[in-house]
């Protein structure tokens, strides 16, 4: 079982998704990907979730999980589908301010391949891109059409 994750800035443009969803289905198709992880921080991550949900339709073999970074309160759960969603075991002890980052931890450990939207160097995202890169995971940089 191969596994994935995403990485972006909070902001992205909408017309990303043809790109991300090519990718996806390339590392479907023929690098055997069948796992996904997504966070649920920004609209890259958003993209990245529609295009699991609609993919998961074609491709039924193939599973993905929002990673929540905090156990959902009352408000979440009236405007928020936690169906698809895991919480890592272990961060309900993680301080507010570093549960972003012990959640994007999990995730990398789990993933073979990260697809990024990465268009400056500073930043969380572009933070766990780069650590991504230096363990030897195969990057997707969909800012700039490259592959680390």
């Amino acid at each position: 079982m191969l596994a994935c994750t995403f990485f972006g800035h909070r902001d992205c443009p909408a017309s990303i998704k043809p790109k991300l969803r090519a990718v996806v289905v390339e590392l479907i198709e023929r690098h055997g990907v069948d796992q996904f992880y997504v966070g649920r921080q920004g609209v890259f991550d958003g993209i990245a979730r529609s295009v699991l949900r609609e993919l998961a339709e074609i491709y039924p073999h193939i599973s993905y999980a929002v990673v929540l970074e905090r156990l959902p309160g009352p408000m979440d759960k009236v405007i928020w589908d936690f169906s698809d969603t895991i919480f890592p075991e272990g961060l309900e002890t993680v301080p507010p301010r570093f549960v972003i980052s012990r959640r994007n931890e999990w995730m990398l450990k789990q993933a073979d391949f990260v697809v990024a939207y990465i268009t400056h160097s500073w930043g969380g995202a572009a933070q766990f891109a780069e650590k991504a890169r230096r363990q030897g995971k195969t990057v997707y940089n969909l800012a700039n059409s490259r592959r680390y």
